[in-house]
């Protein structure tokens, strides 16, 4: 999926204030930040004047901001490095980490999106990109779980 695709989808799925989600976005990094102008380029559609292609860092940086806002800072462990690359299986992962979600709650997100997925093809998506099992989330998978998730968030 298109990270401006993906930021928007949680941006709506959370009600989420355009300075809300630029301090999730320099949270895990405050050195990091984007201003008011470039968000709003990143929340344009691709045919819409002045849409600005959201990159895999800012996107990464989101991410784990959202994972630090909903689950905290664990000062036991030092601060993970955040992903240079950003893709469909690195949101899911993501996404089930800040929302705490076991495999049971997983299997209910795809189900309400009316896609359901079977405990093989879901515990596929979450191993290592090496492992024999290993299988890319595609736009579509990514598409339904975030359509799920927004229901449960929303209870729309």
């Amino acid at each position: 999926m298109i990270n401006n695709d993906v930021l928007r989808s949680i941006r709506y799925m959370l009600d989420l204030s355009d300075n809300k989600v630029i301090e999730l976005i320099s949270l895990p990094d405050p050195a990091y930040s984007i201003d008011k102008e470039q968000l709003d380029g990143f929340l344009k559609k691709q045919d819409e004047e002045g849409f600005v292609e959201c990159r895999d860092v800012v996107l990464a940086h989101f991410l784990d901001g959202l994972v630090l806002h909903y689950r905290g800072k664990d000062e036991n462990h030092p601060a993970r490095l955040v992903e240079k690359r950003v893709n469909n299986n690195v949101v899911l992962k993501k996404l089930r980490v800040a929302f705490e979600l076991k495999d049971v709650d997983m299997h209910q997100v795809f189900e309400a999106a009316g896609f359901p997925v079977t405990k093989p093809e879901l515990s596929a998506l979450f191993r290592q990109p090496g492992h024999k099992n290993f299988r890319l989330c595609g736009d579509q998978l990514l598409r339904n779980f975030l359509k799920g998730l927004t229901l449960r968030v929303r209870g729309d």
